[in-house]
């Protein structure tokens, strides 16, 4: 009786060691960035011990694993380290050689994270806007207050995408408004902010200028004129109601009145001294407007001569020669006034690639004496280039001087190399090149390349060609185009 009890334990082994196994686990859960994450891959029949790997793909990376005890399980544990989507194989082997696979996604998200950390002020009946943002995370996010309050007549909107909060109205009470703003990313992991936006009383504009403006000397008949910039340093737009000024030879202009400025803004009246007896004058320039401080006063002076005087320039021409584009050469030169003292009162360079420097504008020079200035030379194109470069006296008169100088660019040559062609029987290459990638190609060799490299000097600085390669055979018979090669010229 013991011989078919043998042979049915036999059996009984037999069968378990050459069942199919099975992994019985179908998916595993997503994870976040630095949070501990675990999950478990099961299998079942066949005979243990099961053996574990990785056939494919790979694990996020701070993702390990380890068996069970009884090896029926894989234990994947650990803080992932990396934001992305891994896909990898998992596949196990019974003790009968049996093998089971199953594939797997695993998703680690960053955390959400606002990454707005103030609002701005505002004011009263004055329209208001902000903005909140995020990041992070997996949208659509979650927006909502958390505690406190908006400012009143604020209201708060999600964006479209979902990754901002808008504010946005006209606040109608001032306030200190302290609230908290929580965001929750599609993954439920959350970020929460406190602000504070402080609400202003109704602003009220404030008119600034300068307290005094000396126009110079001028001969007599003639006239300089000088810009006066007034300020606005309130909170809220101001009306300029009048410009007048008291005293002889000077006036005003450059303002239609009533005129507008915004909190914030500068504007330019336009202060003319135009004298006509010798000696030294004075008046007062009074600005009006609405402004918490409604009457703004300017002294203004200056001083009238009637000596007759010239000015002259030295030298008469300046030669640069020629500059690489991207570079900059400066030559000296001097204003000499000769007869009489001589306010000069604007110079100017026909040429924005000649920049004059050096003088400090009005100023006034004594008769023998000279005032030092530069010329710079910043070419931008290629070719010859001019200006004149004149000096203006508050009488009118003028003096001037030329500049030249030529731009250039440096000479790029683009080093092309290739592989001979398989084929027998080739005599040469052509090379061929393009403004876009794909062409059209045009041939830029004379003649048969034997060498398999060529130089390319006809390119011009700042330009991207593409090119490519043909082989030649003994019968004339010509390959297709090689693949294509890019070369991006630096400029200059």
């Amino acid at each position: 009786m013991r011989l078919p009890l043998l042979c049915l334990l036999l059996a009984l082994f037999t069968s378990q060691c050459f069942a199919n196994i099975t992994i019985t686990t179908t998916s595993l859960p997503n994870g976040t960035v630095s949070k501990a994450y675990s999950a478990v891959i099961k299998a079942s029949n066949g005979c243990t011990p099961y053996s574990w790997s990785i056939t494919s793909g790979t694990l996020p990376p701070g993702i390990s694993t380890k068996l069970s005890t009884s090896t029926t399980s894989l234990d994947l544990y650990g803080a992932p380290t990396t934001a992305a989507t891994y896909s990898f194989t998992v596949s196990a082997k019974g003790c009968g050689g049996h093998v089971s696979s199953a594939s797997y996604k695993v998703v680690v998200q960053s955390y959400v994270n606002i990454t707005t950390s103030s609002l701005p002020s505002g004011a009263v009946n004055t329209a208001y806007s902000a903005v909140i943002n995020a990041s992070g995370g997996c949208t659509p996010y979650n927006w909502v207050i958390a505690s406190g309050a908006l400012p009143a007549g604020v209201s708060a909107t999600v964006s479209g995408t979902t990754r901002s909060l808008n504010l946005a109205g006209t606040p109608t009470t001032a306030a200190s408004d302290l609230f908290a703003v929580k965001v929750t990313g599609c993954g439920g992991h959350v970020s929460q902010v406190s602000y504070r936006i402080i609400i202003q009383a109704t602003a009220v504009g404030y008119l600034t200028a300068p307290s005094g403006l000396n126009l110079g000397s001028v001969t007599v008949g003639g006239s300089q004129t000088q810009a006066l910039t007034v300020s606005n340093s309130g909170g809220s737009t101001l009306i300029i109601s009048g410009a007048t000024v008291s005293g002889t030879g000077f006036s005003v202009s450059g303002l239609t009145l009533p005129y507008a400025l915004p909190a914030g803004g500068n504007a330019n009246l336009w202060v003319k001294f135009a004298p006509i007896v010798a000696g030294t004058d004075s008046a007062t320039l009074t600005v009006s407007s609405n402004a918490s401080d409604p009457t703004v006063y300017v002294g203004l002076s200056g001083s009238a001569t009637s000596s007759s005087s010239t000015l002259g320039v030295t030298p008469l021409s300046m030669s640069f020669n020629t500059i690489t584009i991207g570079s900059t050469l400066s030559q000296n030169g001097s204003v000499t006034a000769s007869g009489g003292s001589i306010t000069l009162s604007s110079a100017s360079s026909s040429n924005s690639q000649f920049t004059l420097g050096g003088l400090t504008l009005p100023v006034t020079i004594s008769a023998g004496q000279s005032m030092p200035f530069t010329v710079t030379f910043a070419p931008t194109a290629t070719g010859r280039a001019s200006a004149n470069i004149s000096f203006f006296t508050s009488t009118s008169t003028s003096a001037s001087e030329t500049a030249s100088g030529t731009g250039a660019t440096i000479q790029h040559t683009v080093d092309l190399s290739w592989n001979a062609s398989t084929s027998t029987s080739i005599t040469g290459y052509n090379v061929y090149r393009a403004n876009i990638s794909g062409g059209p190609y045009s041939k830029i060799n004379s003649a048969l390349d034997l060498s398999m490299s060529y130089g390319d000097s006809t390119v011009q600085s700042g330009q991207t060609y593409y090119y490519a390669t043909t082989a030649v055979d003994s019968t004339g018979a010509e390959s297709s185009y090689s693949n294509q090669v890019q070369a991006v010229v630096p400029f200059p």
